[in-house]
């Protein structure tokens, strides 16, 4: 579910439809190391969001861009992570260039980590571009990986 544009949240709960509002998403998000709170209104309790959500992010910390030593979620590729009333889990994430060349894999990637997660029912992950990615996404963590201090 998407809310007004002052409220931008990366960990939200959706409802059925909601993965449709997700792939129709237009704001600017953030990126997830740059904080989020979850959207109030799920059929799961906040105890459950608040224990799905960091294994879901240990996750997405195990799929590396493989041209780049740092993991997907460091580097900011992650944008929105929607975990729906089914436990089904939506991930809206970009690429570091439109022609990267694993593209058409690293959806897959993400879905087989995020589906792993034990209370998650399954994993839908999107490729957007729309904002491009670019380095002031990235944690200082991915910064020190790539030496670009």
């Amino acid at each position: 579910m998407m809310m007004d544009d002052e409220i931008k949240p990366d960990v939200a709960t959706m409802g059925p439809d909601g993965a449709d509002a997700l792939e129709n998403a237009r704001p600017r998000p953030p990126s997830l190391a740059e904080g989020g709170t979850p959207v109030k209104g799920s059929a799961l309790s906040q105890e459950e969001l608040d224990e799905l959500t960091p294994e879901i992010v240990k996750a997405l910390k195990t799929v590396y861009d493989p041209e780049i030593p740092a993991d997907i979620f460091e580097l900011g590729l992650i944008y929105n992570i929607d975990i729906a009333d089914d436990r089904h889990v939506a991930v809206l994430m970009t690429l570091t260039a439109p022609g990267c060349p694993v593209a058409g894999e690293m959806p897959m990637w993400v879905e087989n980590a995020v589906s792993a997660v034990p209370g998650v029912s399954g994993c839908k992950a999107t490729i957007t571009f729309d904002p491009p990615w670019d380095q002031s996404r990235m944690s200082d963590e991915a910064r020190l990986a790539i030496n670009m201090f």
